[in-house]
Parts: structure tokens; C-alpha cells; sequence
């Protein structure tokens, strides 16, 4: 069978930002400290709870969660965007500084930074990093799921920009 040809990278571009995605934060503690601001994650299965976040090969993060074996995930409320983009920046501080000035517990279950007012929190073993692209897909057997406040309105990532939800 004759190979298909795919869609240009730029035109698949414009297609998914039409698509609203949830913002959030993943984050890696300990000796291998990171954090980093997504929008590919979504819940995978109930049995066994896990769930999917995917990371360019390229960035840091990647190497985090590679090497530690776990990762934590903030879902940001609307009211979350300069962390948003503080955790997007190429530029941003690295290792225990990343978080100065910024609200966070330890969690549990992985020793990760868990940010502070976030809609809620999860917390993952990595089970599985398989290949995509210029990502992996990463995904996190659930070892701590936890809701923050019911009443916060959620954020969202749409055409470039961050959006906010009814809460």
C-alpha cells in the first residue's frame, strides 16, 4: 500500500488551537525539581486510574520525569495565569528557585510541588513512556487524586490565549 501523505505542521497547528483544552502544571520534586505548564493531558482510564500528560523529548521536563519515576499535575483555575505563564517560560528560573515566590505543599504520594488554589491536584506513578513524535507520552498510574475549591471557574487554552470558564 502506497504511504499517505499527512498534513502540514502549520495547518494542524491552526486546526487544534480552535480546539479549548484545561491548563495545567506538572511538576517533579526532589533531586530532579521541575515544573512546566501543559495543555496535553487528559484522564485515560478509571481501571486502572491513570491518566496521560505529553512532553516534547526536548524539554527538560521530559528529563525530570524520566528520571524520577513520578510527577504531580495542578489543574489551574482562571484565576491561576501568571502561573500559567511563569511555568511557561523558556526563561524561568530552574531547581528549587522555580518556585520562590510561588505557593506550593509537598505532596504525599510523590514528594512534588502541588500549587496552591489549583481546581485540583494528582499525583502519578509513570507507568509507560511511550514515543509520539517529538513527544512522549507519558502516562501516570494515579497514586493521590484530590479536588480544591468547587467554586473556582476553570482555565482554559484556546487560539494562543487563556480563557476562563463559568464557575
Amino acid at each position: 500500500m502506497p504511504e499517505t501523505e499527512t498534513v502540514a505542521a502549520p495547518s494542524l497547528r491552526g486546526v487544534m488551537s480552535r480546539f479549548a483544552t484545561g491548563v495545567v502544571v506538572l511538576t517533579v520534586g526532589g533531586e530532579h525539581v521541575n515544573a512546566m505548564t501543559a495543555n496535553a493531558f487528559t484522564s485515560l482510564s478509571l481501571d486502572p486510574p491513570t491518566v496521560l500528560a505529553c512532553v516534547a523529548r526536548t524539554a527538560t521536563m521530559h528529563r525530570s520525569i524520566t528520571a524520577a519515576g513520578r510527577f504531580a499535575v495542578s489543574l489551574l483555575s482562571a484565576d491561576q495565569e501568571d502561573l500559567a505563564r511563569r511555568f511557561a517560560d523558556s526563561s524561568r528560573p530552574r531547581g528549587g528557585a522555580l518556585f520562590s515566590s510561588v505557593a506550593v505543599r509537598t505532596g504525599a504520594a510523590t514528594g512534588a510541588p502541588l500549587l496552591d488554589g489549583a481546581l485540583a491536584w494528582v499525583e502519578c506513578e509513570l507507568a509507560h513512556d511511550y514515543e509520539g513524535g517529538t513527544h512522549s507520552i507519558f502516562v501516570g498510574r494515579v497514586l493521590s487524586a484530590e479536588l480544591g475549591s468547587p467554586h473556582s471557574a476553570s482555565m482554559v487554552y484556546q487560539g494562543g490565549k487563556f480563557h476562563r470558564t463559568a464557575g
